[in-house]
């Protein structure tokens, strides 16, 4: 009689039987191919049970010898709190049905790779943990016998990182904005003689806000989180616009500005927010290259079936700098920057669908150049 189960097989192989299966992993090749992974690894055999561990996970256990984990399905080995009150363990409970973990062994098992996340609810003595891992099964034959290539990578950490994250920007947000607002409704109120300082105070906490949301922008595109609007812009108006708000910033005080008139009644669909952030980047980055009373030009116009902005200076960057430009962190503007131009390529890359790229030298300056269609077919 089968054992009973309220969702996959619940029945294990022998001690015998594994002892076998466990042999099948001597091969030092494909002992030391496991144990070179970064991730903790399992074999698992047709019953879902453990027959090999790669050196990770032994180190996890703290134990040398894989003698104590051999024949524990994955639930067991992490303490699941639904293996632990099933009678046959894990895989076998009413709550392992929406278990990630044990569909993908399942998955594996029919010969089909999966990834997916999983929580698991960690039960040691009265103590509950909450785990958030990222599982890979994948399908083994071996001398005519299916196993499965359990890999297991803890995000827990960045789970809560990312939801901390979430809740920082939403609440400093919230203050900046209501700063801002402030500043706005003393400015309308305070008399000639202080409206200078007033002007000021609301500056600095527009700034304030755009820098908050521009590191919330970056940080939801990296992760893949960030979403993509469209809509029809007016291409003078966006270039002015941002041409307008960098003319306010200090480091501009001293920059010669020149916008070139751009083609008339131009039309761009595509996200404002996000093109408005990357043009922001290329400008600023322009103003910060340039020397006190230098020149900086910004134009648009129309190129191979898109639009094509450029802004320009007199700096030139070294040679041995070209092939860095885009990285992250990559800066020569001391410790804590380098995101501008990482993040412009990111944006303008896997978001608007365009390019971006530059052209440096002696004699020429430096001009950076954003291409983008005229319309963003795919929305991310």
């Amino acid at each position: 009689m089968s054992a009973a189960t309220h969702f996959a097989p619940a029945e294990r192989a022998s001690r015998d039987e594994l002892t076998r299966q466990r042999s099948l992993f001597s091969d030092q090749i494909l002992v030391t191919l496991l144990d070179s992974v970064t991730d903790i690894v399992a074999v698992l055999n047709g019953n879902r049970q453990i027959v090999f561990a790669n050196r990770n996970l032994l180190q996890l256990l703290d134990d040398d010898d894989a003698e104590c984990i051999v024949g524990l399905r994955p639930g067991e080995l992490l303490l699941c709190e639904h293996s632990l009150c099933a009678e046959n363990g894990c895989g076998t409970s009413a709550a392992c049905r929406s278990c990630e973990a044990v569909n993908a062994i399942l998955c594996g098992l029919g010969g089909s790779r999966k990834e997916a996340e999983c929580r698991i609810t960690k039960r040691q003595e009265d103590v509950l943990v909450a785990l958030d891992l990222k599982v890979c099964a994948s399908p083994l034959d071996l001398q005519g016998e299916r196993f499965v290539l359990f890999a297991i990578h803890d995000i827990s950490s960045e789970k809560r990182r990312r939801a901390l994250e979430r809740i920082f920007f939403h609440d400093i947000l919230n203050t900046a904005g209501g700063l801002q607002n402030l500043a706005q409704m003393i400015l309308e109120e305070v008399p000639l003689d202080l409206k200078g300082e007033t002007l000021m105070m609301h500056r600095f906490s527009k700034d304030l806000v755009d820098e908050i949301m521009a590191q919330r922008l970056l940080l939801a595109a990296e992760s893949d989180e960030l979403s993509v609007r469209p809509a029809m812009c007016i291409l003078d108006d966006m270039v002015r616009d941002v041409a307008d708000c960098v003319a306010q910033l200090e480091i501009a005080q001293k920059i010669e500005m020149d916008v070139l008139p751009s083609p008339d009644d131009v039309l761009l669909f595509t996200d404002p927010a996000l093109l408005r952030r990357v043009l922001l980047n290329m400008l600023k980055n322009a103003v910060e290259a340039s020397p006190q009373g230098g020149r900086v030009q910004v134009r648009c116009y129309e190129k191979d079936g898109g639009v094509e902005f450029a802004t320009h200076n007199t700096a030139v960057i070294p040679d041995a700098y070209k092939w860095l430009i885009f990285q992250r962190s990559f800066t020569t503007k001391g410790a804590g920057r380098g995101l501008g131009t990482y993040s412009m390529k990111l944006l303008t890359n896997n978001y608007l669908k365009g390019q971006v790229r530059f052209r440096s030298g002696e004699g020429e300056g430096t001009t950076f150049y954003l291409w983008l269609p005229f319309t963003l077919e795919s929305v991310h």
